[in-house]
């Protein structure tokens, strides 16, 4: 790894923390990023996803203010969450690599259109449910089962993982958008760690551990600015940045 390289994915972990814990879906920045600096796919996932645990865990404290009382719900929410990233995670080894390499594309694109697509996405779904009220309300099934498929997506990939949250909450309960931003944050993390996890246990020789630390550290940082400017950072120019670096990574990995 040049230094050229090291600094470059730094910084992408630091974006990613911070747009992570705004937004939702730093992995178009981290993951292109390590493609361009020449890992494999796979490895690339498997290390992005080990690297944006901590960037993950900073953002959630930082948000910890709006989940006061969110215990019932979380309680129920975390392990649909967690058995969907084991099985996703699961998922990006026992495939032939063949798979993940022709998906990869596919799930850059998806991943950019919700990033994009997330404030009309997430409006028209605000207009089919009831006023927000702020005391939330029992998860349903469909929530249960959304949030599920969600760290499915998160353990494959996990690219604007966050966004589908955010979108999922938002039609299927009736809490505040920052408490919802709480949850998408504490469940995509939990999805995240699984996936790290299960990595570690089955595939530990595609982790590079040097990528790893550069990402955590950077995506830390990111992660405490996020959350601390998180109602302030105007959210388009975000969605900007990442729909052209998604364009980017699609050019760049179909013409390799």
């Amino acid at each position: 790894m040049s230094a050229l390289e090291a600094v470059a994915i730094l910084l992408a972990g630091f974006g990613a923390g911070m747009i992570n814990a705004v937004v939702g879906s730093g992995t178009l920045i981290t993951f292109p990023t390590l493609l361009w600096a020449g890992y494999a796919p796979v490895t690339a996932n498997v290390s992005n996803t080990l690297g944006l645990v901590a960037g993950g865990v900073a953002g959630s404290w930082g948000y910890r203010g709006e989940l006061v009382g969110a215990g019932p719900t979380l309680r129920r929410l975390l392990p649909m969450s967690v058995i969907g990233a084991a099985v996703g995670a699961v998922l990006v080894i026992v495939l032939p690599p063949g798979v993940f390499e022709a998906a990869v594309p596919v799930l850059i694109g998806v991943g950019a259109f919700l990033v994009v697509a997330g404030p009309r996405l997430q409006a028209a779904m605000a207009r089919h449910r009831p006023a927000a009220d702020g005391h939330g309300q029992t998860p349903g099934v469909a929530l249960l089962v959304g949030v599920m498929l969600a760290g499915m997506y998160g353990g494959y990939f996990g690219a604007a993982q966050g966004v589908i949250l955010i979108g999922l909450l938002s039609l299927l309960t009736t809490d505040p958008l920052q408490r919802i931003n709480g949850y998408k944050n504490i469940l995509a993390t939990a999805a995240n760690v699984v996936g790290a996890l299960t990595f570690l246990v089955i595939a530990p020789d595609r982790v590079v551990w040097e990528v790893v630390g550069l990402i955590a550290l950077g995506s830390v940082a990111g992660g405490i600015v996020g959350a601390a400017v998180g109602r302030r950072i105007p959210t388009t120019p975000l969605r900007i940045v990442v729909l052209v670096i998604s364009v980017i990574a699609i050019v760049a990995f179909v013409t390799r």
